[in-house]
Order: structure tokens, then sequence, then C-alpha cells
């Protein structure tokens, strides 16, 4: 049997039979057959479209790029592989190191004040109350001073530095019968006489320099011709005292401070006694005073008498040295750390300081307290130099080396 060309037909030729074996026809082809493109050739794609497609259209002249001519040898070395150069070391970049990352930004956080635990503010708390009863206590002290009129209206002119004069009279007012019984100092004098003499140069800067003056000097009292110098003391008090110190040495008084036998007594044991090295036995059956040779603690009756005892071979003059000694070692007592946070000594020592001291009218409790301070960071000691002896109308007294003194006080003024 045979068929058309409109039968659909296998690989084969054979024609396709459906299920009841009558023959598939072709389905008719709607689409437009199109030729199969090839690829253009390569001399072809380097033409321009137009014409290598439709030459229906208009053909549009486009311009061309004329490159130079190259001659051979540059189109075999542009044809040729140049590997790229190698970095130099100093080309080839550096390995960096990781930086540390930024911290993160937090969302804002009020600040809270950091408070003291506990402990510490109680412990400021008690230091602050401290302060203001030591200040008060100061203040107080200051009212208990007695101030008298100690500078003269006669004075020389003004020197360097800052000088007061010391005086520990051996007046005993205001001790009652059981006081002047324990520290041994006899009976009532009156107005007293000055036990001990001391100048006190303290400089703007450098070491002050604590000069004990013989208390028998032989010198001149203004208005009163030659005397021992402590009887100025007792002919015009500390008026006459002052100016008498002035005119003899040179130097101008700035201060006055006074201390009698127990005010001195009441300060030795405020700062609870005083370690003392004494280089030889002393025995001294007047004041009751015996004591071995090496360093012992002594409290106000024992430094009183220590200070005013003569059983020595050089008699006056070994006391002087003792007084000062001693003098300079209440003070570095009074001054030290053990003192000053202890208030169990502080303030009695200040309320002593304020009952003890008679001083000048424009002085107060401040300036004896730096008088403590200055002592404290050492103190150059001296005796006015001596020339001999010699007995007078006034009795024994002691005579000054002239050159040796100017050579001294010079440099004070």
């Amino acid at each position: 049997m045979t068929y058309g060309d409109d039968i659909a037909r296998d690989r084969n030729g054979k024609p396709i039979l459906d299920r009841y074996g009558r023959p598939v026809r072709k389905r008719p082809n709607t689409k437009r057959q199109q030729p199969p493109q090839r690829r253009p050739r390569r001399e072809e794609r380097q033409q321009p479209l137009d014409d290598r497609t439709r030459t229906d259209m208009p053909r549009v002249e486009r311009p061309q790029q004329v490159r130079p001519p190259q001659s051979r040898p540059q189109q075999e070395r542009a044809r040729q592989y140049i590997p790229p150069s190698r970095p130099t070391p100093q080309q080839r970049p550096q390995p960096q190191r990781p930086q540390p990352a930024a911290p993160k930004q937090q969302g804002y956080r009020p600040t809270r004040r950091r408070q003291a635990p506990g402990c510490l503010r109680g412990v400021g708390a008690l230091l602050l109350v401290a302060v203001l009863l030591l200040a008060g206590v100061f203040l107080w002290a200051d009212t208990k001073l007695t101030r008298v009129e100690a500078l003269p209206d006669d004075r020389i002119a003004n020197t360097a530095g800052t000088n007061w004069l010391l005086v520990g009279s051996d007046s005993r007012q205001g001790l009652s019968e059981d006081q002047i019984a324990e520290l041994n100092t006899g009976g009532d004098i009156g107005v007293g006489r000055t036990d001990t003499i001391m100048l006190l140069h303290i400089p703007r800067s450098g070491q002050p320099t604590l000069i004990s003056i013989p208390r028998d000097s032989y010198v001149n009292i203004p208005g009163h011709g030659e005397d021992k110098i402590n009887s100025a003391f007792t002919i015009g008090g500390p008026q006459l005292l002052t100016q008498t110190v002035e005119q003899s040495t040179g130097l101008r008084i700035d201060h006055y401070a006074e201390i009698g036998f127990g005010g001195f007594a009441g300060m030795v044991d405020a700062v609870g006694g005083v370690e003392i090295c004494v280089d030889e036995p002393i025995a001294d059956d007047v004041i009751s005073l015996y004591l071995d040779a090496g360093c012992q603690k002594m409290d106000g009756p024992t430094a009183l008498s220590y200070v005013r005892t003569r059983a020595t071979p050089m008699g006056d003059l070994d006391r002087v040295e003792r007084q000062r000694k001693f003098f300079s070692a209440l003070m570095d007592k009074a001054t030290s750390p053990a003192t000053i946070v202890n208030p169990f000594r502080t303030i009695p020592l200040i309320s002593k300081t304020g009952s003890a001291f008679i001083v000048g009218e424009k002085d107060h409790a401040w300036h004896l307290a730096r008088v403590a301070l200055s002592l404290k960071s050492g103190v150059r000691t001296e005796t006015i130099p001596l020339g001999g002896f010699a007995d007078t109308a006034v009795g024994s007294v002691v005579l000054w080396d002239e050159a040796g003194t100017e050579a001294l006080l010079a440099p004070l003024r």
C-alpha cells in the first residue's frame, strides 16, 4: 500500500500508524521556513554589516579608524608576551599589624560618683573634727596668752630675717605652795629676773641660729650705765631688756616671748617628757638634783632643775649650753608626729603654752608655732664669744670678745 507525501514517517521511512492502524498525517507547518544561518567567516566579520546582510537597506558610511602602519619588528614585539616586572623589596607591600578593635560604643550611661567606703568616710570625718577641734583650741590658747609692751620706743634700724628674744624668767608668780615645793623654786621674788636669755634668728631661707647670752654679761644698759644684762629686766622689764639686747648685738628684735618656771615644767609634762643625754653626773643639793651620766627621760620638775643648776665645773657657762640644748629638744618633741597626731598631748600642750607664755602686744600663738617649726628643721646653736671675767662694782661679770661677737652677728644683720 502506498501513501502520499503528507504521511508522517519514522527514521526508516515507514509510515507512522495510530492505534487503529491508520497512517498519521503530517501537521501543517504554519511557521515561515528560514534557511539555517551559518557563522560568518573572519573575513566576512570584518565587512560592514550592510555588506553581508540585507542589500536593500541604505548603506551608511562610517568613519574608519586609521592606525599608523607598524613595522614587522614592532608587530612581533607586540605579539610577544612580556611578563610583569617583579616589584623591588621597597615596592613590596609591607605586612600590616592587626589594629586593635575599636571599643564598641555603648549607650549613654549616667556616671555615678564613687563614694569612699564607710570606714574611710568615718576616718575622714574624725580627721575633720580633730582639725576643727585643734583650731578651736589654738584660738582659745591665743586668748590666754599674756601680752605686754615688749618693744621699746627707741629702736635700731631694721635688719634681715626675723629675730626673737626668748626669755626664761625665775618668776614664781601663779604657782601654788605645793607647786613651789615640787619644783624646788624657793619663795616668790616679785617680778623676777631673767634666768635665760636667748636670741633666735630666722632667715628668709636657710638654717636658723639660736644664740645664748649669759645673764651675767657686762653690757651698757640704756640710761643706767654698765651692768649685768639681766639687771635690765629687773630695772625696766621686757622693754628695757629688748632695747639693751638690740644695742648690744645690732639686731632688731621683732618678737618677744617669756616663760616662767611653772610654764616650762608644764610644757615638758604636756609632751610626755623629753629625753636628754647628760654628759657627766650632776649633784646639786640646793635644788635636790641628782643625775647620772647617760641618756634619760626627764619630766617637768627634773627638766626645770636641769636647766637651772650651776653645779658643774663651768657654772653659768655650762648652764646656758644646757638650756639651749634642752630648748631645742623640747621644740623637736613638741612638733614630732607622735605629739601632733595625739590629741591627748596636743591639746594640753597648746593649753599650757597659752597660759605659760608672756608675749609682745602683736604676737600670737601662731607666731610661737612658727618658732617651733623653724627649730624642727635643724638649728645652729651658738654662744656669745667670751673674752674673760672681771670683778666690778656690780659683782663678777662676763666680758664679751668684741671681735668674735662681731664675726658671729654680722652675717645675721
